[in-house]
Protein backbone atom coordinates (compact mmCIF):
# COMPACT_ATOMS: atom_id res chain seq x y z
CA UNK A 1 0.00 0.00 0.00
CA UNK A 2 1.18 3.54 -0.65
CA UNK A 3 1.84 5.28 2.20
CA UNK A 4 0.51 8.49 2.79
CA UNK A 5 2.31 12.02 2.64
CA UNK A 6 2.74 14.91 6.18
CA UNK A 7 2.60 18.13 5.49
CA UNK A 8 4.22 20.30 7.73
CA UNK A 9 2.54 23.63 6.92
CA UNK A 10 3.40 27.18 8.47
CA UNK A 11 0.88 29.34 9.47
CA UNK A 12 0.52 33.22 10.16
CA UNK A 13 1.57 34.50 13.27
CA UNK A 14 -1.12 36.66 13.56
CA UNK A 15 -2.07 38.10 10.19
CA UNK A 16 -4.71 35.74 8.64
CA UNK A 17 -3.77 36.97 5.24
CA UNK A 18 -0.29 35.75 5.90
CA UNK A 19 -0.75 32.07 4.27
CA UNK A 20 -0.04 31.03 1.26
CA UNK A 21 -2.69 29.97 -1.83
CA UNK A 22 -0.54 26.19 -1.63
CA UNK A 23 -0.96 26.44 2.22
CA UNK A 24 -4.68 26.64 1.80
CA UNK A 25 -4.54 23.83 -0.76
CA UNK A 26 -2.98 21.34 1.28
CA UNK A 27 -5.00 21.94 4.23
CA UNK A 28 -8.15 21.75 2.07
CA UNK A 29 -7.12 18.59 0.05
CA UNK A 30 -5.12 16.14 3.14
CA UNK A 31 -7.77 13.82 4.84
CA UNK A 32 -6.89 14.94 8.27
CA UNK A 33 -4.56 18.11 9.97
CA UNK A 34 -3.24 17.40 13.29
CA UNK A 35 -3.22 20.93 14.93
CA UNK A 36 -1.39 21.78 18.89
CA UNK A 37 -4.33 24.27 18.96
CA UNK A 38 -7.53 22.45 17.45
CA UNK A 39 -9.42 25.69 18.30
CA UNK A 40 -7.18 28.26 17.40
CA UNK A 41 -6.63 26.45 14.05
CA UNK A 42 -10.16 26.34 13.76
CA UNK A 43 -10.38 29.83 13.35
CA UNK A 44 -8.13 30.24 10.33
CA UNK A 45 -9.74 27.10 8.73
CA UNK A 46 -13.17 29.04 9.14
CA UNK A 47 -11.59 32.32 7.73
CA UNK A 48 -10.95 30.81 4.87
CA UNK A 49 -13.62 27.89 4.20
CA UNK A 50 -12.14 25.23 4.72
CA UNK A 51 -14.05 22.08 6.77
CA UNK A 52 -10.91 19.07 7.08
CA UNK A 53 -10.98 17.19 10.31
CA UNK A 54 -9.02 18.44 13.05
CA UNK A 55 -7.06 16.14 15.85
CA UNK A 56 -5.15 17.83 18.68
CA UNK A 57 -1.52 17.41 18.45
CA UNK A 58 0.54 18.92 21.32
CA UNK A 59 3.25 19.15 23.84
CA UNK A 60 1.06 16.95 26.13
CA UNK A 61 0.00 14.00 23.96
CA UNK A 62 2.81 14.29 21.47
CA UNK A 63 4.19 10.70 21.87
CA UNK A 64 0.75 9.25 21.87
CA UNK A 65 -0.28 11.43 18.81
CA UNK A 66 2.36 10.75 16.82
CA UNK A 67 1.65 6.90 16.83
CA UNK A 68 -1.92 7.74 16.04
CA UNK A 69 -0.61 9.64 13.17
CA UNK A 70 2.13 7.79 12.03
CA UNK A 71 -0.65 4.91 11.60
CA UNK A 72 -2.92 7.30 9.53
CA UNK A 73 -0.28 7.87 6.95
CA UNK A 74 1.22 3.93 6.78
CA UNK A 75 -2.47 3.40 6.18
CA UNK A 76 -2.11 5.77 2.81
CA UNK A 77 -3.60 9.15 4.23
CA UNK A 78 -2.62 12.19 3.27
CA UNK A 79 -2.13 14.69 7.30
CA UNK A 80 -0.82 18.31 7.55
CA UNK A 81 0.46 19.23 10.57
CA UNK A 82 0.43 22.83 12.01
CA UNK A 83 1.36 24.51 15.06
CA UNK A 84 -0.40 27.21 16.95
CA UNK A 85 1.34 30.01 14.83
CA UNK A 86 4.53 30.14 12.27
CA UNK A 87 6.49 27.33 11.27
CA UNK A 88 6.16 23.59 12.98
CA UNK A 89 8.46 22.49 14.86
CA UNK A 90 10.25 25.76 15.68
CA UNK A 91 10.36 26.23 19.40
CA UNK A 92 6.78 23.93 18.76
CA UNK A 93 5.82 20.47 18.72
CA UNK A 94 6.63 18.37 15.83
CA UNK A 95 10.24 16.91 15.83
CA UNK A 96 9.60 13.29 17.10
CA UNK A 97 6.75 12.95 14.34
CA UNK A 98 8.78 14.25 11.61
CA UNK A 99 11.72 12.12 12.80
CA UNK A 100 9.55 9.11 12.88
CA UNK A 101 7.95 9.41 9.82
CA UNK A 102 11.65 9.61 7.43
CA UNK A 103 12.84 6.62 9.95
CA UNK A 104 9.12 4.83 8.35
CA UNK A 105 10.01 6.63 4.83
CA UNK A 106 7.15 8.10 4.68
CA UNK A 107 7.19 11.19 2.53
CA UNK A 108 7.51 14.68 4.21
CA UNK A 109 6.64 17.84 2.34
CA UNK A 110 7.50 20.94 3.77
CA UNK A 111 4.63 23.82 2.88
CA UNK A 112 6.73 26.87 3.95
CA UNK A 113 5.69 30.27 5.43
CA UNK A 114 6.41 32.51 8.23
CA UNK A 115 8.25 32.16 10.76
CA UNK A 116 8.32 34.77 13.89
CA UNK A 117 12.22 34.48 13.98
CA UNK A 118 12.72 34.88 10.76
CA UNK A 119 10.46 37.82 10.14
CA UNK A 120 11.81 39.59 13.48
CA UNK A 121 15.51 38.97 12.03
CA UNK A 122 14.40 40.53 8.51
CA UNK A 123 13.46 43.75 10.20
CA UNK A 124 16.06 44.32 12.71
CA UNK A 125 18.84 46.53 11.50
CA UNK A 126 21.00 43.49 12.73
CA UNK A 127 23.61 41.21 10.14
CA UNK A 128 21.73 38.37 9.03
CA UNK A 129 24.19 36.48 6.73
CA UNK A 130 24.78 33.73 9.97
CA UNK A 131 22.60 34.07 13.17
CA UNK A 132 22.36 31.55 16.02
CA UNK A 133 18.44 30.94 17.33
CA UNK A 134 18.09 29.61 20.90
CA UNK A 135 13.94 29.68 20.95
CA UNK A 136 13.06 30.66 24.72
CA UNK A 137 15.53 31.76 27.36
CA UNK A 138 15.41 29.80 30.64
CA UNK A 139 12.99 30.95 33.45
CA UNK A 140 15.12 30.47 36.38
CA UNK A 141 17.44 33.63 36.35
CA UNK A 142 20.67 31.36 37.33
CA UNK A 143 19.98 29.24 34.39
CA UNK A 144 19.57 32.00 31.77
CA UNK A 145 22.44 34.20 32.98
CA UNK A 146 24.61 30.73 32.71
CA UNK A 147 23.75 30.24 28.89
CA UNK A 148 23.65 34.13 28.62
CA UNK A 149 27.42 33.79 30.43
CA UNK A 150 28.21 30.89 27.33
CA UNK A 151 27.09 32.85 24.61
CA UNK A 152 28.51 36.42 24.96
CA UNK A 153 31.36 35.64 22.75
CA UNK A 154 29.45 34.41 19.79
CA UNK A 155 30.30 36.46 16.33
CA UNK A 156 26.85 35.31 15.18
CA UNK A 157 23.06 37.49 15.94
CA UNK A 158 21.55 36.23 18.36
CA UNK A 159 17.75 35.15 18.04
CA UNK A 160 16.08 34.67 21.00
CA UNK A 161 11.76 34.29 22.34
CA UNK A 162 11.05 35.63 25.48
CA UNK A 163 7.74 36.25 27.89
CA UNK A 164 6.94 39.86 28.44
CA UNK A 165 6.64 39.20 32.38
CA UNK A 166 10.60 38.59 31.92
CA UNK A 167 11.93 40.94 29.45
CA UNK A 168 12.92 43.41 31.26
CA UNK A 169 14.76 41.29 33.66
CA UNK A 170 16.37 39.39 30.62
CA UNK A 171 17.44 42.62 29.19
CA UNK A 172 18.73 43.53 32.44
CA UNK A 173 21.08 40.07 32.54
CA UNK A 174 22.15 40.77 28.60
CA UNK A 175 23.09 44.05 29.39
CA UNK A 176 25.34 43.33 32.91
CA UNK A 177 26.90 39.89 30.32
CA UNK A 178 26.89 41.36 27.19
CA UNK A 179 27.36 45.02 27.74
CA UNK A 180 25.65 47.65 25.72
CA UNK A 181 24.98 45.75 23.06
CA UNK A 182 22.81 46.51 19.84
CA UNK A 183 19.19 44.77 20.32
CA UNK A 184 16.36 44.73 17.86
CA UNK A 185 13.10 43.28 20.32
CA UNK A 186 9.67 42.98 17.91
CA UNK A 187 6.92 42.29 19.38
CA UNK A 188 3.07 41.08 18.39
CA UNK A 189 4.01 41.01 15.13
CA UNK A 190 1.72 41.45 11.79
CA UNK A 191 -0.79 42.10 14.31
CA UNK A 192 -2.62 45.35 14.77
CA UNK A 193 0.19 46.40 17.57
CA UNK A 194 3.15 45.99 16.30
CA UNK A 195 6.23 47.20 17.46
CA UNK A 196 10.33 47.14 17.04
CA UNK A 197 12.46 48.62 19.42
CA UNK A 198 15.94 48.84 18.03
CA UNK A 199 19.22 50.42 20.21
CA UNK A 200 21.56 49.53 22.49
CA UNK A 201 20.08 47.43 25.45
CA UNK A 202 19.88 51.07 27.93
CA UNK A 203 17.74 52.67 25.43
CA UNK A 204 15.35 49.81 25.24
CA UNK A 205 15.23 49.08 28.89
CA UNK A 206 13.78 53.21 29.09
CA UNK A 207 11.41 52.55 26.41
CA UNK A 208 9.89 49.48 27.93
CA UNK A 209 10.07 51.63 31.41
CA UNK A 210 7.39 54.03 29.70
CA UNK A 211 4.85 51.36 28.95
CA UNK A 212 2.56 50.43 31.77
CA UNK A 213 2.44 46.82 30.83
CA UNK A 214 4.77 45.10 28.30
CA UNK A 215 2.26 42.69 25.93
CA UNK A 216 2.59 40.37 23.03
CA UNK A 217 4.81 37.65 21.73
CA UNK A 218 8.06 38.66 21.99
CA UNK A 219 11.30 37.95 19.66
CA UNK A 220 14.52 39.50 20.83
CA UNK A 221 17.47 40.40 18.20
CA UNK A 222 20.91 40.41 20.11
CA UNK A 223 24.43 41.56 18.22
CA UNK A 224 26.62 39.26 17.58
CA UNK A 225 30.41 40.34 18.99
CA UNK A 226 31.54 40.69 15.02
CA UNK A 227 29.50 43.70 14.43
CA UNK A 228 29.95 45.19 18.13
CA UNK A 229 32.81 47.65 18.14
CA UNK A 230 32.30 50.13 20.96
CA UNK A 231 35.30 51.47 20.83
CA UNK A 232 35.36 52.06 17.69
CA UNK A 233 33.12 54.46 16.50
CA UNK A 234 35.24 56.63 13.75
CA UNK A 235 34.21 57.40 10.68
CA UNK A 236 35.33 54.50 8.86
CA UNK A 237 33.29 52.41 11.23
CA UNK A 238 30.13 54.43 11.48
CA UNK A 239 30.61 53.64 7.24
CA UNK A 240 30.97 50.71 7.46
CA UNK A 241 27.70 50.07 9.94
CA UNK A 242 25.95 51.86 7.32
CA UNK A 243 26.71 50.21 4.23
CA UNK A 244 26.18 46.46 5.92
CA UNK A 245 22.86 48.07 7.27
CA UNK A 246 21.74 48.84 3.62
CA UNK A 247 22.84 45.72 2.22
CA UNK A 248 20.94 43.00 4.34
CA UNK A 249 18.19 45.11 5.08
CA UNK A 250 16.33 47.99 2.32
CA UNK A 251 16.06 50.87 4.24
CA UNK A 252 16.06 54.27 3.27
CA UNK A 253 19.36 56.47 3.47
CA UNK A 254 17.54 58.38 6.63
CA UNK A 255 16.51 55.29 8.05
CA UNK A 256 19.96 53.59 7.93
CA UNK A 257 21.48 56.18 9.51
CA UNK A 258 18.46 55.99 12.48
CA UNK A 259 20.07 52.95 12.81
CA UNK A 260 23.68 53.38 12.99
CA UNK A 261 22.66 56.07 15.48
CA UNK A 262 21.06 53.70 17.96
CA UNK A 263 23.30 51.19 17.99
CA UNK A 264 26.27 53.92 18.49
CA UNK A 265 24.78 55.89 20.50
CA UNK A 266 26.00 59.28 18.46
CA UNK A 267 23.57 61.67 17.37
CA UNK A 268 22.16 61.10 13.90
CA UNK A 269 23.23 64.92 13.43
CA UNK A 270 26.87 63.27 13.76
CA UNK A 271 26.40 59.89 12.24
CA UNK A 272 24.14 61.54 9.01
CA UNK A 273 27.13 64.28 8.09
CA UNK A 274 29.70 61.47 8.57
CA UNK A 275 27.66 59.51 5.84
CA UNK A 276 27.03 61.89 3.75
CA UNK A 277 31.31 62.65 3.64
CA UNK A 278 31.45 59.27 2.44
CA UNK A 279 28.15 59.49 -0.35
CA UNK A 280 29.85 62.57 -1.72
CA UNK A 281 33.11 61.15 -2.20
Amino acid sequence: MKKGTLYIVATPIGNLEDITLRALRILKEVALIAAEDTRRTGRLLSAHGISTPQTSFHDHNEHEKSSFVLSKLEEGMDVAYVSDAGTPGISDPGYLLVRESVVRCIPVVSVPGPSAAIAALSISGLPMDSFCFYAFLPSRPAKRRQLLETLKNEEKTLIFYESPKRIARTLEDIRTIFGERSVALSRELTKIHEETLRGPVSKILDALKEKKAVKGEITLIIEGTRGHTPNNQGPEDLWHRFQTIQKTVNLSTRDAVSIVAAQTGLSRKKVYETILGFLKK
